[in-house]
């Protein structure tokens, strides 16, 4: 389908290794830091051959939907992924996803909701206004990234198919497909992976449904064709390479909160209050830099987001 538009890490396990490795970059943004002014990115300018095949892609204007924080280089969003349906180090996805088959592509709609279908990506897709927004995005393991994606509301998909009065979360399944997918061959996680969301944050217009980055189609290792992001949640909670969409009437077993659920609870929301038990939130490393920053409630949608858990003991519901 074209598309128009913690506290306490090592640096070597949270910078990628294609920038760790580089002597000249890496001593260029040393002496930055050393002389004080690390909180430029040395890598957060997008630099001569770092564009995907879109150059004639352009940054949005920053508003109450975007920030205005320096893009992590695209090669950078490429090649450092949580992806473990292609295997858990961060460069596996970027090595084997490159033949991962994405066209066709269905998308079935089951469960409380008036008009259930199998939809071919294309149609789905179709009838919304593909939008360029910039977020954050906080991993779990303590290092953040800000990408610039291309998508459109879950929102506008959910008032099309119509949910029923019992539709009270909406749940996202990936593919399975161990012969394409080859992380899945191994027990890592309980497979297929499953991610969810309460109603009313699906609706919100900062959960989006996407289809591409920095204005071009989404890499296979990134989700692709379709995935969803959640900014003021960690990385995590968004559902790659997506194959079903469910509206349920109680609240889903996630795959992660299945696998370990002291670690990783329903909500997932950015906290710096709630350590992981193996390591504290409170700070971060965004992707090329080497100084810690420390870490935002909410991922700093804050003012938006809030009200969504008005009072929730959120270390209850973490």
């Amino acid at each position: 389908m074209l598309l128009k538009r913690q506290e306490d890490i090592r640096s070597s396990e949270i910078t990628p290794e294609s920038l760790y490795k580089n002597r000249r970059r890496f001593l260029k943004t040393a002496g930055i830091a050393a002389a004080g002014f690390a909180s430029v990115s040395a890598f957060g300018l997008i630099g001569a051959g770092e564009l995907p095949q879109n150059p004639q892609w352009k940054r949005p204007p920053a508003g109450p939907l975007n920030t205005d924080e320096d893009l992590t280089p695209f090669k950078d969003v490429t090649t450092y992924n949580n992806f473990y349906e292609f295997g858990t180090d961060k460069d596996d996805p970027s090595k084997n996803a490159g033949n991962f088959r994405v066209k066709p592509w269905k998308v079935a709609i089951e469960g409380e909701v008036r008009k259930p279908a199998s939809y071919n990506l294309e149609d789905l897709v179709k009838p919304y206004k593909l939008e360029d927004r910039v977020y954050r995005h906080r991993c779990v393991e303590g290092w953040s990234m800000v990408i610039p994606w291309l998508g459109f509301p879950i929102a506008d998909l959910i008032k099309k198919v119509q949910p029923t009065s019992k539709a009270k979360f909406v749940e996202f399944t990936t593919l399975h497909d161990p012969v394409q997918m080859p992380g899945q061959k191994r027990p890592v996680l309980d497979w297929p992976y499953v991610e969810a969301l309460r109603m009313d944050e699906a609706m919100h217009p900062l959960a989006i449904l996407v289809t591409g980055l920095y204005g071009s189609e989404l890499p296979n290792q990134n989700g692709a064709p379709l995935r969803t992001v959640i900014p003021w949640k960690y990385g995590f909670k968004g559902c790659k390479s997506i194959v079903k969409i469910r509206f349920v009437e109680k609240e889903p077993k996630t795959t992660w909160n299945i696998s370990a659920p002291y670690e990783y609870g329903f909500y997932s929301n950015v906290n710096p209050d709630v350590d992981h038990p193996r390591w504290s939130q409170k700070f971060e490393r965004r992707i090329g830099e080497f100084r810690k920053r420390r870490t935002l409630m909410f991922n700093g949608y804050g003012d938006q987001v809030a009200s969504l858990y008005s009072g929730m003991d959120l270390k209850k519901y973490f």
